[in-house]
């Protein structure tokens, strides 16, 4: 049984949308795209010693793999790129027909069995990027074990959160916190059992 972490970026009030450039996603009239952008440097080189550094799979929503597909494969000298490159990943789509970067594999049925049943083969660790559509659907079905979240001093009032309304009742632990020298906060946490939820609430 392997465990599914997603990795993300979020402002300071709770946005995960379009955090690299400004046309990255625009969905929903969304105008402030990369607000990360600004803290890369010291962040890149967090995440790649706390979440790049030992082997994983990828899981990917359709939007999230055709963004990385366009970019990813032509980038050279770069440890980032060498890590998504080689990494497999698992595609959650109904309507690409030919996956062209290397190491992709289609999953077209339904989430619900499909995602317990990869997690059950033996493999890596499997790691969610971006994705929000897909990190909706996977918290409200309570199979995301691990979140990895960068959270930015940065807000920008709207977008796509996070959380959605969709999430209900949920407990996590936090396992490990850093700070970068330019205001970055990493959390990484472990979700725990709901009754320790509510054990918690009656303290």
């Amino acid at each position: 049984m392997r465990r599914l972490a997603a990795l993300t970026f979020q402002t300071l009030d709770g946005v995960m949308q379009a955090p690299a450039s400004p046309d990255e996603d625009t969905s929903g009239g969304f105008q402030h795209g990369g607000w990360a952008a600004p803290y890369w440097g010291d962040v890149m080189e967090q995440v790649m010693r706390e979440a790049m550094s030992e082997p994983y799979d990828l899981l990917l929503g359709r939007k999230t793999y055709e963004s990385f597909a366009a970019h990813w494969p032509s980038v050279a000298d770069n440890p980032v790129a060498e890590v998504l490159n080689k990494a497999k990943k698992y595609v959650v789509t109904k309507s690409l027909t030919e996956l062209k970067w290397n190491n992709s594999v289609a999953i077209t049925g339904d989430l619900v069995t499909e995602i317990p049943q990869l997690k059950s083969e033996d493999g890596p660790l499997l790691q969610i990027h971006g994705s929000w559509q897909l990190i909706q659907h996977l918290l409200e079905a309570e199979e995301i074990d691990e979140l990895r979240v960068w959270t930015f001093p940065v807000t920008v009032g709207q977008g796509k959160r996070l959380f959605g309304e969709t999430v209900g009742l949920s407990g996590w632990s936090l396992n490990k916190s850093r700070t970068t020298q330019s205001g970055v906060s990493m959390s990484i946490l472990h979700r725990v059992r709901p009754d320790a939820v509510l054990q918690r609430d009656e303290v």
